[in-house]
């Protein structure tokens, strides 16, 4: 792979979506909790995890901890990254509904300036942060707003058309995003640059669902209960050297993303209120889920925007999650998978971890 397409759509977007997990993501899943319990009374702890939560999701926490997260994945030097956390902030801020977008281009862009100065005068200190703050400062007021407001356009073009042709575009949503889930790349940074909320942010949760479980139900007589907990609760990424050597292994998980995504848009019309970055997590540490969860109590303004309440979640609501997230992932998989090694398409020892 060429250097520059790993370091700016591998590293970069990965940096990014730790970023957002460790400020906006954790940040909400806190927050939720905290205001779930008030529920049940005024207490001190309670409201500590509010504010916590608060703290977290704030637009200008945010954008710094994806412009630290770009950086330190692109292993800039030091002032290089604690100077992008200014700019990542102005740059969310900028970029509204779309920031996450601009913080990608736009700390890309000012971290290789910042390095490219760098150690290359006897007052580095000054000239390093100087340079990447000015650079990332100028892109911000240039281009930062037109960025985020392309970025929302799409997200929203998408959504639309979800909520349009359910089935179709829950079928394309949940297929596109979980192959974009197993390959290097990342999902969650896609779908938190496009705000992917509502039932296209469901449909993306049901596609990366199927990809993690449907690998690690589809390898369990390779690997047991070591891979299907590193691929149902890590990544379906740790598939990849195997899908290079035989790429019909991804036909299972693939097709059943092809299934649950529109079940999910059109049987339980599942949600993804909670955190855009969480459409793009699958079970990675049961994020999607927990994510559909938060959404149902507490939506995030990005949802708010496009209709999304509160709710009191039903019987109906938490067997489609269970269902959609968890179990027809597995059963789909594993059924796609035995008859695929029927045909002999798929052969034992084809899905071992190295």
């Amino acid at each position: 792979m060429n250097r520059y397409a790993k370091r700016y759509l591998i590293d970069a977007m990965s940096g990014m979506a730790q970023g957002l997990f460790a400020s906006l993501l954790i940040g909400t899943i806190v927050k939720t909790i905290g205001q779930q319990l008030l529920r049940l009374g005024e207490n001190a702890i309670f409201k500590f995890l509010v504010d916590a939560g608060t703290f977290a999701t704030d637009a200008h926490v945010v954008g710094a901890a994806m412009a630290v997260g770009i950086a330190f994945m692109m292993k800039v030097p030091a002032l290089v990254l604690f100077t992008l956390a200014a700019v990542g902030s102005a740059a969310n801020v900028i970029g509204g509904a779309g920031g996450p977008l601009a913080v990608l281009v736009i700390a890309i862009a000012a971290a290789e300036a910042g390095n490219f100065v760098s150690k290359k005068t006897k007052v580095d200190i000054i000239v390093t942060p100087a340079v990447t703050l000015l650079a990332g400062a100028l892109l911000t007021v240039l281009t930062a707003k037109h960025i985020g407001a392309a970025a929302a356009s799409i997200g929203k073009l998408v959504m639309w058309a979800t909520e349009l042709r359910p089935f179709m575009m829950g079928i394309i949503v949940s297929a596109v995003v979980g192959i974009a889930l197993t390959l290097p790349i990342s999902s969650a940074a896609i779908c938190a640059a496009f705000g992917l909320v509502g039932l296209a942010g469901g449909a993306a949760v049901a596609g990366c669902c199927a990809q993690m479980v449907g690998f690690a139900v589809l390898s369990f007589r390779e690997n047991k209960w070591g891979g299907l907990l590193s691929q149902g609760l890590g990544t379906s990424m740790l598939q990849m050297p195997n899908i290079i050597r035989n790429p019909k292994i991804w036909i299972p998980p693939t097709l059943a993303s092809v299934v649950t995504g529109p079940i999910a848009t059109c049987v339980f019309k599942m949600q993804m209120n909670g955190p855009a970055v969480s459409s793009g997590m699958g079970t990675c540490g049961l994020v999607g889920p927990i994510g559909v969860v938060t959404g149902w109590f507490s939506p995030v303004p990005a949802a708010v925007e496009q209709g999304a309440q509160s709710i009191s979640p039903s019987a109906f609501d938490w067997l489609g999650l269970v269902l959609v997230c968890i179990v027809l992932p597995g059963v789909l998989s594993w059924a796609f998978g035995l008859a695929l090694r029927k045909l002999g398409w798929i052969k034992d020892g084809d899905l071992t971890l190295s």
